[in-house]
């Protein structure tokens, strides 16, 4: 096939799209309780379908203004005319009924969980606004026991190093101890010693006397 026809026969598709697109509007089948669907834009065409029920959603094809007769498909897929007399723009009144008692069953439901949702809400706030005033408790609890920990600390720090210089003292008191305990000895036994010499020195003195007493010569009383 030339290019030409190729190319002619895609410009021919496009705009069979675009005429289709510029005339796919949605309709809706009237109050009417079935409305028949024809092959052709007149009455003398073959019925493609018995009738469409009333408030069934149509998306029209193309428009006859001549004869008033409108090209439309239906969801399922089925396609015919029909006259643009049993249509209308909106849903039926009853469908728009019950369409509106299922927004208003939906809004009611959505309120109802909501309420609920609001409920858990209110519930979850005051068990954490309960579970914060605890946290509180339990924070200034911590941070005393920090504070005393502290202090003890510091104490038996300061503990430690007044033990370790009581440690010192007592052990260079024990020294000293220990030195004034020998001199002690030392000076008793110097002065046992003294008192043994002084003991002798006496002893030997009055033997140094006696001596001398029995060698001296005996006067008579009357010389």
């Amino acid at each position: 096939m030339p290019r030409h026809l190729i190319a002619h026969l895609l410009l021919f598709l496009m705009a069979s799209i675009i005429c289709q697109s510029a005339f796919a509007e949605t309709r809706y089948i009237s109050d009417r309780l079935m409305v028949p669907l024809r092959s052709g834009p007149t009455t003398g065409h073959r019925i493609v379908h018995q009738g469409i029920p009333a408030g069934t959603r149509l998306e029209i094809l193309e428009r006859d203004s001549a004869s008033s007769f409108v090209h439309v498909r239906t969801a399922g897929g089925t396609q015919g005319w029909l006259l643009d007399q049993y249509l209308v723009s909106e849903p039926i009144a009853r469908d728009q009924l019950a369409a509106a008692l299922r927004q208003a069953t939906q809004a009611s439901a959505q309120s109802a969980e909501l309420r609920a949702r609001l409920d858990v809400l209110a519930s979850d706030k005051g068990s954490a606004l309960a579970d914060s005033t605890t946290l509180q408790a339990q924070i200034v609890e911590l941070q005393t026991e920090l504070t005393q920990i502290r202090l003890i600390s510091a104490n038996a720090v300061e503990t430690d190093a007044t033990n370790k210089r009581l440690s010192a003292l007592n052990t260079r008191l024990r020294n000293e101890l220990d030195v004034m305990i020998e001199q002690r000895a030392q000076l008793k036994q110097d002065q046992e010693q003294r008192w043994m010499l002084i003991g002798a020195g006496l002893l030997f003195a009055g033997l140094l006397i006696g001596v001398v007493i029995k060698a001296r010569p005996l006067r008579s009383a009357w010389s």
